[in-house]
């Protein structure tokens, strides 16, 4: 199963996209035959904040693959543990989903539109994280699912 993060922004070398990257070098070669990769989007003009939003929707979407399942991250979605997080990809895998795409809004969340074309939307727990470090943790959380559905002792409850 691919799975594909599009965010909006572009991180820049340092802790945080080290801490995607590693996770990314960690889920490589796992026993599910899962991928993960990283689009990131960015508006460069200087726009108000609601055509702002609007525009980065249009640019989340167009980096959808083709088919893709769409998953908000958004901090209004569903809270999931682990293992409950861990039982959805297993059972979007098990129904023949071969693209997840979860998409991450900017600072002013995400547009209706992008919002209406997802099936689903989900949070990273209640507290507000930066945008750059929520792929870190999102590529944590892939890991950890992975480990969780293979019997491996990275996780353990």
């Amino acid at each position: 199963m691919r799975i594909t993060l599009v965010a909006v922004g572009k991180a820049k070398a340092g802790p945080a996209r080290e801490l995607f990257e590693l996770y990314c070098k960690r889920l490589a070669g796992n026993r599910l035959n899962w991928s993960l990769e990283l689009r990131e989007v960015e508006e460069k003009k200087n726009l108000p904040a609601a055509q702002l939003k609007q525009r980065e929707g249009e640019l989340l979407l167009a980096a959808v693959p083709k088919g893709a399942k769409i998953v908000t991250l958004d901090e209004r979605g569903k809270d999931l543990s682990s293992p409950q997080f861990s039982q959805l990809l297993s059972k979007w895998q098990d129904s023949g989903e071969q693209d997840i795409v979860f998409l991450i809004g900017g600072a002013d969340g995400l547009s209706d539109e992008v919002k209406s074309k997802s099936q689903q939307s989900l949070c990273l727990g209640r507290l507000t994280w930066p945008h750059m470090l929520v792929r870190g943790l999102f590529a944590e959380q892939i890991y950890r699912s992975s480990c969780i559905l293979t019997g491996h002792p990275y996780h353990r409850d």
